[in-house]
């Protein structure tokens, strides 16, 4: 089994002339390490000759969820969990509510936790809390309970996983138009989904500050910093090049922040599933050419990409 997560090969070259655009792979784009850990903890199952589901897309790209599949993985719902009889099931990076647990185990189901330690950390933080804001209110010493916000994606797989820790009570929100809706004057407790960027999560806890006249206000900064800490990497990597190549699956909230990233200090930035998305025009004029992507990218697509380029040019400058 080709083990995806291995170091990248391709970070930087040229098409067969001197004087052809150099072509760079961001060093800092691709899985971050619960991504590595979840496929590393399938592969190794596989590799046992084990019948292994996983719940959900182990990752938000298409092309590496394929390759999981040809070695074996099935990729299940939960709906599909009623049906399952024998096997293993690998919960994702993303992590789970406590019902998928209670679920798997009264079936008898053997588990494979891939949670990303940042995710169940949070999901810990978040269940203390309201556990203990229920049982003050049930023994009468607060009158209401808390407000407790997730900024994040609605129906995203951490995101559910964030509510269930709540008994199904917290409150999602997108943006700051949200915010019309809820009562803001009881005590709230604002948390974020770990891929959320720190200046829309910064964004929101200043409007509330503003809204807010009474009652408790308390924020938590629960981003994980080797996802944020690649908008600033990757906007750098982006202004150092001609045009850059941006690597992400349709599913990737990662990857569509990212994106706006390097869009924004690169208006030449294209988007792409994977090598067969490459137009030969975007390269005429290029000097540089920068590859990059989503914390669901792996680095074999990268390079896949990098190598296609380099193809592409070599055509041309045969013309």
């Amino acid at each position: 089994m080709t083990n995806l997560h291995k170091d990248n090969q391709y970070r930087s070259g040229r098409s067969s002339r001197p004087d052809s655009p150099i072509i760079e792979i961001d060093a800092n784009s691709g899985f971050c390490f619960g991504v590595v850990t979840a496929i590393q903890k399938a592969e190794a199952e596989l590799g046992h000759g084990e019948q292994l589901a996983c719940l959900g897309d182990i990752v938000h790209n298409a092309s590496e969820v394929e390759r999981l599949r040809r070695a074996g993985l099935r990729t299940i719902t939960h709906e599909d969990l009623k049906d399952i009889s024998e096997g293993s099931v690998l919960l994702r990076a993303h992590g789970e509510p406590p019902s998928t647990y209670t679920s798997l185990k009264a079936r008898g189901t053997r588990i494979i936790d891939a949670t990303c330690p940042v995710v169940l950390r949070l999901q810990k933080r978040i269940k203390k809390a309201y556990d203990t804001a229920l049982s003050e209110y049930q023994a009468g010493e607060r009158q209401d309970m808390p407000v407790i916000l997730i900024y994040g994606k609605k129906g995203h797989a951490e995101v559910n996983g964030l509510v269930g820790q709540t008994d199904g009570n917290a409150i999602v929100i997108e943006n700051m138009e949200a915010l019309d809706t809820i009562d803001l004057d009881k005590d709230i407790l604002l948390y974020s989904q770990t891929t959320k960027s720190l200046e829309g999560f910064r964004e929101i806890v200043e409007n509330i500050k503003l809204r807010k006249t009474h009652g408790r206000f308390d924020w938590f900064d629960t981003i994980c910093r080797q996802v944020a800490t690649r908008s600033e990497k990757i906007k750098e990597f982006a202004r150092t090049h001609d045009t850059v190549i941006f690597v992400t699956g349709a599913k990737s909230s990662n990857g569509k922040v990212l994106l706006q990233e390097c869009q924004k200090v690169n208006t030449n930035t294209q988007v792409v599933t994977d090598a067969s998305d490459l137009k030969a025009e975007w390269f005429r004029d290029a000097k540089k050419i920068g590859i990059c992507g989503a914390t669901s990218t792996p680095a074999w697509l990268m390079e896949e990409v990098a190598e296609r380029i380099r193809e592409m040019l070599d055509k041309l400058e045969k013309r």
